[in-house]
């Protein structure tokens, strides 16, 4: 018996005036599956996501997100998804467990920070202000800010964008990880067989 999609995405379109950024695309995300939207840069990945993510609103189609209707359910998706930010938009001159509790606090949430960071490996950078981290470390430090507010579903853009091969390595082995506990959902411009290293299923 097959499992029911936790993400469903049918004939999404979305259009700027008239231009097509996003042109029809459909497909169904299964539970505990890594997702991957695979395409060079003005493919329309990050729209999509930001679509299903709530950050933009579509032309047309039908998006339903663990059940619930992006068109009528919009607040109850955000409480059960969690969004990579970008590492620009940290303050650098924080350490990571102040930023941390700077989330938990905008979240309103509770979670330990020095647990958070042991998913990532990055207890020994605690009490490291961010801009002291490699390119790596601040990837795996974004991607652990997806789980402050504990969601069910991961959003990452180009986890792996700028990393170098052993940084992509750790990446690549965190996002695995990941996917055991969340449904993750990624964009990336680097070509299917990068992903190979995953288990799950990358359409």
């Amino acid at each position: 018996m097959m499992p029911t999609p936790i993400i469903t995405v049918q004939n999404l379109v979305k259009k700027y005036g008239n231009f097509t950024a996003v042109n029809g695309i459909s497909f169904e995300v299964n539970p505990g599956e890594i997702f991957g939207l695979l395409g060079p840069n003005g493919a329309g990945k990050s729209t999509t996501l930001e679509i299903i993510e709530t950050l933009r609103e579509k032309t047309s189609g039908e998006i339903w997100v663990n059940g619930f209707n992006i068109d009528s359910a919009p607040e109850a998706i955000k409480k059960i998804i969690g969004v990579q930010l970008q590492t620009a938009g940290f303050y650098h001159s924080l350490t990571l467990t102040e930023l941390i509790e700077l989330f938990i606090g905008l979240y309103q949430t509770s979670i330990d920070p020095l647990e958070l960071l042991k998913k990532v490996n990055l207890t020994d950078k605690a009490n490291a202000k961010f801009k002291q981290l490699s390119g790596g470390q601040k990837q795996r430090f974004s991607i652990a800010t997806t789980l402050i507010n504990k969601p069910t579903i991961v959003f990452l853009d180009e986890p792996t964008t700028g990393l170098d091969p052993n940084q992509l390595v750790e990446i690549r082995a965190l996002i695995k990880e990941l996917g055991k506990e969340k449904t993750v959902l990624l964009q990336d411009k680097r070509c299917r067989n990068q992903y190979q290293y995953f288990s799950q299923k990358i359409k």
